[in-house]
């Protein structure tokens, strides 16, 4: 292992959520000046959310900076608490910074169309032949593995593991009191000095001092109101609805063999699903507002349609439903189908779920790593066991269900048919039967 270099000056990024981040070691100002690193800036931390939080438009790449600067500030807290060697300590700074270095364009509704995983290319950029490998390599061959092994969850200090990935997190902290700010709500803040002043090392993990417990459960509030505030909301929902049927419509015209106006280059890869690691890094979210703008006047009325509900926002309305009235589903499909309205990019059910906090079971599969708390005693408790608030949903997932569709194509339709649409969707909306607009907010 080299040793590694320090900056001859301290440098330091205006931040809003911490302030300031600080930079002194020249692995990490290598690695913030690396082209893929760099790439994050075209990447929105939110997705679509912009559409629904207009503030909503920062980027990976601060995210990212943040993760660095509160493990930093981790690590600070326990000098002379642990013994971590120099590698281990730019272990963790390292795995804070890339832990995001494989996210795409709009991720999560790109990835389910063209079947693959940021995680995989996170792993892919760190340990493959790029500038981020290169730099790390600096601290001995083996060291970009190490990193991706920290990010994975497989290396073998638990600690370094907790610190990046556990129920509280560098990670988590950030991107709650970030995506709070940018959003312009208050659901996701918390007092976060206060939890690193009191957050201690622990064998194989870290704990939190009893004292801290109410911080900690102001910060596990703040995570389920995010969460269904902001993250699941229904508008960013509809918009990544109407993005999925964008890129599904461009995949199924292109395996039929249609004649683009405008041939999608940069996306052949991804239509083809034979994607090198240089193709991923090709792309970021301007490449793919340029292919939507081609798109919105392309010849085919359906990819033509939704590429100009996302770049205008005239997204799908939606209706509340559960897993019992999916049976009215078939039926709708085959009532948009005798109306010309193919269900296939039209008609869509979106779910989601959230488990607000938990501790692992016996005889599960699933490895959770819980909440610890440092008694007075000495005792290690885990946080349920001493917070009622937690016990209160540890353990409890919520889910909810929307059905998205056009409305205004609905409510263009013949009576008849209009009508039996409305009846189905109203069974699923409301007692009255109705079939209305409603805001989006």
């Amino acid at each position: 292992m080299h040793n590694p270099e320090l900056l001859s000056e301290e440098k330091v990024f205006k931040d809003p959520v911490h302030r300031y981040v600080h930079v002194r070691e020249r692995l990490i100002w290598d690695l913030i000046n690396a082209s893929e690193f760099q790439r994050l800036r075209r990447i929105k931390q939110l997705g679509t959310s912009y559409l629904t939080f207009h503030g909503g438009e920062h980027s990976r790449f601060n995210h990212s900076l943040g993760v660095y600067e509160i493990m930093r500030r981790i690590l600070e807290t326990f000098e002379g608490r642990i013994q971590l060697s120099r590698e281990e300590k730019l272990l963790c700074l390292c795995a804070a910074l890339l832990h995001d270095v494989g996210h795409g364009p709009f991720s999560h509704s790109f990835e389910k169309v063209f079947r693959f995983h940021h995680e995989d290319w996170t792993r892919a950029i760190i340990t493959g032949e790029t500038e981020i490998n290169r730099i790390l390599r600096r601290m001995g061959d083996g060291f970009p593995q190490k990193v991706a092994e920290v990010i994975a969850k497989t290396y073998e200090n638990k600690l370094i593991v907790s610190l990046i990935s556990s129920q509280i997190d560098a990670d988590r902290m950030d991107y709650l009191l970030r995506d709070a700010y940018y959003t312009g709500v208050n659901y996701g803040n918390f007092d976060i000095e206060r939890i690193l002043r009191l957050m201690r090392p622990h064998e194989d993990g870290i704990v939190i001092k009893f004292s801290g417990m109410h911080a900690v459960e102001d910060y596990i509030m703040s995570r389920y109101q995010m969460y269904w505030q902001v993250y699941f909301h229904p508008v960013t929902r509809s918009a990544e609805v109407v993005l999925r049927k964008v890129f599904q419509r461009a995949k199924d015209l292109f395996q039929a063999g249609y004649s683009f106006r405008v041939e999608p280059v940069q996306l052949l890869p991804f239509l083809r699903e034979e994607i090198t690691l240089a193709d991923y890094l090709a792309l970021d979210e301007s490449v793919v507002f340029y292919y939507l703008h081609q798109w919105k006047a392309e010849q085919d009325p359906i990819l033509k349609d939704l590429s100009s509900r996302f770049l205008d926002r005239k997204l799908f309305k939606y209706v509340e439903c559960t897993p019992k009235d999916f049976r009215l589903i078939a039926d709708l499909q085959k009532l948009f189908l005798e109306a010309g309205i193919d269900p296939s990019y039209y008609l869509e059910v979106d779910s989601t779920s959230d488990l607000p906090y938990d501790f692992y079971r016996p005889g599960e599969d699933e490895e959770r790593i819980p909440i610890m708390l440092l008694m007075p005693s000495g005792e290690i408790v885990e946080l349920s066991r001493k917070s009622e608030i937690v016990e209160s949903i540890s353990g409890k997932r919520r889910f909810d269900y929307k059905l998205y569709f056009p409305l205004e194509k609905v409510l263009a339709l013949p009576e008849g048919l209009r009508q039996a649409i409305c009846e189905r969707l109203g069974v699923v909306k409301d007692a009255d039967g109705s079939c209305q607009d409603h805001p989006s907010d």
